[in-house]
């Protein structure tokens, strides 16, 4: 597909514009891109895949001294990077940022993926114990709630649950 606006060179931007429920889909090049410069607010370039998810995740550090640590003097301690050059960067400098500004991380992760770990995907044929361990853990966290609020019935079918998937993964 050809760029909609030169007509010329292939289009490598593809991206789509809703604005008061109208959609709009544009094919562009990156030289077009970079000339309609409304197409993405705020980028002094026309395009920036950091400046648009920055943008959609509310990214600034700036607006998170709330948290403690001013973003200014928040650094890595293996590579110096502080967090306001990786906020511009879009990349850390080395595996120990994700440590040194988990403080700021935490929460951005919280809200993109829902939680702050990683879980992932159980495959059908071969996680079969991955599955009942997972089914038991949340069982053990509900266990603990129900026993808390003091629904001991509900806790003992709970605990029966368990019990039972436990016999089932040991026959695995």
């Amino acid at each position: 597909m050809n760029c909609q606006e030169c007509g010329k060179k292939p289009a490598s931007l593809h991206f789509t514009k809703i604005v008061n429920g109208e959609k709009t889909e544009f094919h562009l090049c990156e030289a077009c891109a970079r000339e309609k410069g409304e197409m993405i607010p705020g980028t002094p370039n026309g395009f920036s895949i950091h400046n648009l998810l920055s943008g959609l995740l509310d990214f600034d550090p700036s607006s998170h001294s709330s948290l403690g640590t001013k973003p200014q003097t928040l650094r890595c301690e293996e590579c110096g990077l502080t967090y306001s050059q990786f906020s511009k960067l879009g990349r850390f400098g080395c595996s120990s940022c994700y440590r040194h500004f988990s403080e700021r991380l935490d929460p951005l992760f919280k809200r993109v993926h829902g939680n702050i770990s990683h879980v992932g995907k159980v495959p059908k044929r071969s996680g079969g114990i991955i599955k009942y361990k997972r089914e038991i853990e949340n069982l053990k966290q509900e266990l603990s709630k129900t026993i808390e609020l003091e629904e001991f019935e509900q806790a003992a079918r709970i605990r029966d649950r368990i019990r039972d998937l436990e016999k089932r993964m040991a026959e695995f």
